[in-house]
């Protein structure tokens, strides 16, 4: 039976991916990988639509958030975290880790931040120093309003808008320079399709100037040194070589297909999906502020989440994921980036229409299949 990875991170990989990662392996202080590097490099700067450099981290995307923190604050400093899921939560996390003050602004999960509630923390204490937020909450399905946010924090020379952009790069306009960010993060297995084990950070000129005083520990992670390694194509420490070659080959592809291609073709399968489940009588738990990373499905209460994800995997050979923490058993997470097209979207609501089927869900059979066939078209 065919196997279809529908998860938000891992991904699947594309064959050509995984054949080009599986050449001989070449050694990284050598002018071969310093030009695989540069490529690289260089591709990053346009996905993340920025003229700084784009660092390339042999980390997962937590390993990026904590650099993130770590090169731009110091000790004692107080933030404002989003926690509106498991990953708002890890801001939060990270940052007492270091000895920071963290005010958190919680949020009910499903729904995005408002931009007013951080406007007003930002005026009603000077203290503050950053704001660290998700651009897309995979735990979740939110897309937060990082634009928005961007426009109230870049007007502020003391205050930082730090961005987890790991489900959310590559996946709709994210653009660093114009918005005004102050660090973005992205990962590897997400929207750039490659198996885990890459991240990616990129600063702009005010935390840089945060960086001068940042006095919090660093060593691994000390953006400064992947600054000055990236201008001689290459890391301060071993690269994930084979990562960084099958990035290479993903970037390229992206550069031909064309980001807006990449960008419409997310939003149109993430809209297609949720009209699918509206017509086979599925709530969405992101109804007002989804994220074309993924789609979210509230399972009947009377079946549960869990039934629903063990008889795709058992019947289908399909994965998608669950709900975290107080969403277990509740939800399902189905993604629409990495290796996945039209035709993946309809397997799975075909798929997911037999399985409600079976487990007596109340539907009018095909109607989900017809939406999504309808939608998508030739996407």
């Amino acid at each position: 039976m065919k196997r279809l990875l529908l998860t938000p991170g891992p991904v699947a990989v594309p064959s050509e991916i995984m054949v080009e990662m599986a050449r001989p392996l070449i050694h990284h202080r050598t002018k071969e990988f310093e030009a695989v590097f540069a490529q690289a490099r260089e591709g990053l700067k346009q996905i993340f639509q920025t003229e700084n450099e784009v660092f390339i981290l042999a980390a997962s995307g937590t390993g990026a958030m904590e650099g993130a923190v770590v090169n731009t604050l110091s000790a004692g400093d107080k933030v404002i975290t989003v926690n509106g899921g498991k990953f708002g939560e890890r801001w939060g996390k990270i940052a007492r880790a270091y000895g920071l003050e963290v005010d958190e602004i919680e949020v009910t999960w499903g729904e995005a931040v408002s931009p007013a509630v951080i406007k007003e923390k930002l005026e009603s204490d000077p203290s503050i120093r950053a704001v660290l937020m998700q651009a897309s909450e995979t735990s979740t399905g939110v897309k937060h309003p990082t634009d928005q946010v961007a426009a109230i924090t870049s007007k502020r020379d003391d205050v930082l808008l730090i961005v987890d952009g790991i489900t959310a790069v590559g996946v709709f306009p994210l653009p660093f320079d114009e918005l005004g960010i102050d660090v973005l993060v992205g990962g590897s297995q997400k929207a750039f399709m490659l198996p885990p084990g890459l991240s990616f950070a990129t600063m702009s000129e005010k935390a840089w100037e945060f960086n001068k005083t940042s006095d919090l520990p660093k060593f691994y992670l000390n953006f400064a040194d992947y600054q000055k390694s990236a201008l001689k194509n290459t890391t301060p420490w071993t690269p994930a070589v084979t990562l960084i070659i099958g990035l290479g080959k993903v970037i390229g592809g992206f550069m031909e297909e064309g980001m807006e291609n990449i960008y419409r073709k997310r939003e149109l399968m993430s809209l297609a999906t949720r009209e699918a489940l509206r017509a086979i009588n599925i709530d969405l738990f992101t109804p007002d502020a989804p994220s074309p990373a993924l789609t979210v499905g509230v399972a009947p209460e009377e079946i549960g989440a869990g039934k629903i994800i063990s008889e795709l995997q058992a019947k289908f050979g399909m994965t998608v994921a669950g709900g975290q923490d107080h969403a277990k058993g509740k939800i399902f997470r189905v993604s629409h980036i990495g290796d996945v097209d039209r035709n993946d979207m309809v397997a799975f609501i075909s798929a997911l229409e037999s399985t409600l089927g079976s487990l007596g869900h109340d539907f009018t059979s095909g109607v989900g299949v017809a939406k999504v066939s309808e939608m998508l078209g030739t996407a």
